[in-house]
């Protein structure tokens, strides 16, 4: 059984850091994508990150582009997301999913059978 379990989400201020982990059980990354997504309060669902199974590449939406960095611990079959200089907008529920699309905006669930975590809150206030 497939799971994925997000944490370390919580309440920061403006500027400050945080970093989520994402628990992969049940499979391992093999050549698959793996991503982070979020979403805010009365907005749609928008990818953030994605980690490249064949080829260790990485990519971010453009609004987080600088300040996010994803990476993959294979002995840990977990991923990373660390979050710098974070921003109100950052503010949302963070999701990880599997297997996912790497594209230019960070990434897109395409595939008919995919699997997401239940999420973790990050909330970026003064």
């Amino acid at each position: 059984q497939v799971q994925l379990v997000e944490s370390g989400g919580g309440l920061v201020q403006p500027g400050a850091s945080l970093r989520l982990t994402c628990k992969l059980s049940g499979r391992t990354l093999d050549y698959d994508n793996i991503g982070w997504f979020r979403q805010a309060p009365g907005k749609e669902r928008e990818g953030v990150s994605c980690f490249g199974g064949y080829g260790d590449y990485t990519r971010y939406a453009e609004s987080v582009r600088g300040r996010f960095s994803v990476s993959w611990d294979k002995a840990e079959n977990t991923m990373y997301l660390q979050m710098n200089s974070l921003k109100p907008e950052d503010t949302g529920v963070y999701y990880c999913a599997i297997p996912i699309m790497c594209d230019s905006e960070g990434g897109r669930p395409v595939y008919a059978e995919d699997y997401w975590g239940p999420g973790t809150q990050v909330t970026v206030s003064s």
